[in-house]
C-alpha cells in the first residue's frame, strides 16, 4: 500500500543519503571494507532508503531518471533484509559509489515537486494563513 505521506518518504530517502555521504566521506573501497561500523551504518541506511521506496510504491517510478531503477531498489531492500549473508562490502560500496548520486539527484527533484507540508513547529509557520 503506497504511503499517504509521499513527501515524508522522499525526505527519508534524502536524509539517509546524507547520512551515507557523511559515513563514507573520507573512505575509499578498501578503507570502507575495513571499517565494519561504516559498512553496518551504510547498510542500514540503504535498508531505510529501500523501505521508503517500497512505501512510495510505483507511482513515482516514471518520474525519476532512467538510471534510477526504483523497482530494483525495492528488490535490493529485500536482499538487505533477508539475504544479507550474500552481501559483502564491495556490493555495498558499489551501491554507494554508483547508485546513490543519481538517486540523490532524482529525489531532490521529487522533493521540489512534493515538499513536506509546513507544521506548526516549523520556522516560518503562519497560523493565520489558510492551508492548501
Amino acid at each position: 500500500m503506497p504511503s499517504e505521506r509521499p513527501a515524508q518518504r522522499i525526505q527519508d530517502v534524502l536524509k539517509n543519503i546524507a547520512s551515507i555521504e557523511a559515513y563514507t566521506r573520507d573512505l575509499g573501497p578498501e578503507s570502507f571494507a575495513e571499517n565494519r561500523m561504516a559498512v553496518d551504518a551504510v547498510e542500514r541506511c540503504l535498508e531505510r532508503i529501500a523501505e521508503a521506496a517500497r512505501k512510495l510504491g510505483p507511482r513515482f517510478d516514471a518520474d525519476v531518471a532512467a538510471e534510477v531503477d526504483l523497482p530494483a531498489l525495492r528488490r535490493f531492500g529485500s536482499v538487505l533484509r533477508h539475504d544479507y549473508e550474500v552481501l559483502d562490502s564491495r556490493i555495498i560500496w558499489n551501491a554507494v559509489a554508483n547508485k546513490i548520486p543519481p538517486l540523490k539527484a532524482a529525489f531532490k527533484e521529487l522533493a521540489e515537486k512534493h515538499p513536506p507540508p509546513i507544521k506548526e513547529t516549523d520556522q516560518g509557520f503562519d497560523p493565520f494563513k489558510p492551508s492548501d
